[in-house]
This record gives C-alpha cells, sequence and structure tokens, in this order.
C-alpha cells in the first residue's frame, strides 16, 4: 500500500519493508535505533522478526519514505499468541530529526486499516512519555494506561554486587548447556511469561513456534544467558541478548511461582552482568513495568537508573 500525504515540498509514502533489500533493512533498523536507543535493534533481528513470526499473525514491517530516505518504521501484528481474540499491536517510531512531516500519521492509519480488516477491535501501542509523542497518540483516539521504564546500567564502571555463594541444592548454569534439549526452558519461560505485568496475556503453548521465535532469536546470547537449577530443573533465569558490539541487554528475568521469594531471580541476574563485563560488554539495558516492584527493586539494587518511560496507549474500535 501506498499512501501519499503531501508537503509543500516533500511527499511522503508508506509501504512495506523490503527484506531483500539489504539497504532497507539498514535503514529500518537506523531509525529505529535514533528513535528508540534503549533497545537492541540489528538487521538480523528485524529479518527474524519477518521471517519467524506466524502467519495467524498477520505482521507487518512499514516504512514511511521521503523522497527516497526511510524517515519512519512501525511493527504491526496481532497478538496471536494471547487467548484473548481481537488484538492488535502497532508501535510507530519516526526519526527523530524528521518529525511533523506526516510520516507517524500515515503510518498509523495504515496500520490501523491493516488490524482491523484482520479483525482487531482493541488496539495498543506503546509512546514514549514526552508531550508530543502522547499528544499525537491522544489526538488520534489513543488513551494512556500502564506504564514502563528504561533503565541504564554503566557496566564498565559499575560497582556489581558481589557473587552469592548458591544455597544448597543451587547450581548457575548457563543456556548453552541446554542446546541439546531446551523443552526445560521453555517450560519456564511459559510459566514466568504468563505472571509478567501487561495488558495482553501471553500463552507460550507451541514449543516449535517457541524454538523458532524466542531459542532461534539472532540476539540471544546463550553463554550470557544464567539459569539457575533446581531440583533437577531450571526454576529462576535472566535472559541475555548482545549485539555485535558492546551492548548487553535483559530480555527476561523470571522465577518459577514455587520458588519465589528467595533471591533467585537477582542471584541469576548479577551472575548475568558478571558474565557479561567480563565478556567485554561495557552498557547494560533492560526494560521495567512500573507496577513490577519486585523487579524495580533489583535492577535499582544492581545499580540500574532509568533513563526513559514508555506508556501503554489503547484505542477502541468501532
Amino acid at each position: 500500500m501506498r499512501l501519499p500525504v503531501r508537503s509543500p515540498v516533500m511527499t511522503v509514502i508508506v509501504r512495506d519493508l523490503r527484506p531483500g533489500d539489504r539497504s532497507d533493512v539498514e535503514d529500518f533498523t537506523r531509525v529505529r535505533h535514533l528513535a528508540l536507543p534503549y533497545i537492541l535493534w540489528t538487521p538480523q533481528a528485524v529479518l527474524h522478526g519477518l521471517t519467524r513470526t506466524p502467519a495467524e499473525a498477520r505482521s507487518r514491517s512499514l516504512v514511511a519514505e521521503e523522497d527516497g530516505e526511510v524517515i519512519g518504521t512501525a511493527q504491526v501484528s496481532l497478538a496471536h499468541d494471547s487467548p484473548t481474540p481481537g488484538q492488535g499491536l502497532l508501535n510507530i517510531y519516526v526519526h527523530p530529526d524528521r518529525t511533523r512531516r506526516g510520516a507517524g500519521e500515515l503510518l498509523v492509519r495504515t496500520a490501523e486499516e491493516h488490524l482491523a480488516a484482520h479483525g482487531a477491535t482493541k488496539l495498543f501501542a506503546w509512546v514514549l512519555d514526552k508531550g508530543d509523542n502522547r499528544a499525537f497518540a491522544e489526538k488520534r483516539g489513543y488513551r494512556a494506561g500502564r506504564s514502563a521504564h528504561f533503565l541504564r546500567l554503566d557496566l564498565a564502571h559499575a560497582a556489581l554486587p558481589p557473587l552469592r555463594t548458591c544455597p544448597p541444592g543451587v547450581e548457575l548454569r548457563t543456556a548453552a548447556d541446554f542446546a541439546d534439549d531446551p523443552r526445560p526452558l521453555f517450560r519456564l519461560d511459559a510459566e514466568t511469561m504468563s505472571d509478567e505485568p501487561g495488558d495482553v496475556d501471553v500463552e507460550f503453548t507451541d514449543y516449535e513456534a517457541w524454538l523458532r521465535e524466542i531459542w532461534e532469536h539472532p540476539l540471544l546470547d546463550r553463554e550470557l544467558t544464567t539459569v539457575v537449577v533446581a531440583e533437577g530443573r531450571p526454576v529462576a533465569f535472566s535472559v541475555a541478548y548482545t549485539d555485535s558490539g558492546t551492548r548487553y541487554v535483559t530480555a527476561m528475568t523470571g522465577t518459577a511461582r514455587a520458588f519465589r521469594g528467595r533471591g533467585l531471580a537477582k542471584l541469576a541476574k548479577t551472575d548475568s552482568l558478571h558474565r557479561a563485563r567480563a565478556a567485554g560488554r561495557t552498557e547494560a539495558l533492560t526494560g521495567n513495568d512500573t507496577g513490577n516492584a519486585p523487579m524495580l527493586a533489583i535492577n535499582t539494587s544492581l545499580g540500574y537508573e532509568i533513563c526513559a518511560t514508555e506508556v501503554r496507549h489503547v484505542r477502541e474500535l468501532g
């Protein structure tokens, strides 16, 4: 779809990302990084999302282009892994130096039309907690909901807590140790994700889909992902994503319900951070729902500081 928005000088169009065009994927990644530098964006990860997302998600990656320059991006899909039908997800990011040219409006319109055509009646979008961003969303009928922080840690200079001695019957391993059979990690991930605070419930029930989308994700660093094992199975973990540079992101930290309250999540995350620093990573990033007080307390105790906040906005269609 190519919908033009005319300005006095330039013309903005929206089209689908071309996965076979390396420069197009790189432009998409670059704009995403400039607009939201608190998340790892790589061309490999973008392509992974394009090729590994199930067909029932009706996923699309869009770009807004102005006279040949990519100035905006959108990731659009149905919440296919939620037990609640009719939920759509759209996240719109525009180059910070190319705003107010109609790119955001055109991306939102295209995304909404696509999701509505595939049965979505409730749309969710993350919006940076800045005046212009929130005003843009509210003007288009989105209401503010829950919020989440981005946090950063200067890993090169941080005074990390010393590594604790594991409690009796507990050992630390890595995700790499489960390469031959990651199913125990799938079960732990499914349990912890179902308890994550959020507007959209998520269920991991398809092991093969989990392998394709999660276990084989190009940013997943199995050597830096710490797994706490007790009673012969994984009971807590801290999942690490890394790029080819010096950045390290905690994608998920969680504990099985029966083992919570024992400090195992902090044990896993502290160990993973020490591993990351030993591997030469110098910047650690993570995200934290503002209502998840236990995890926020762990991150604060490790030295993380809030660097930005996003607010989930919701719009009912019809």
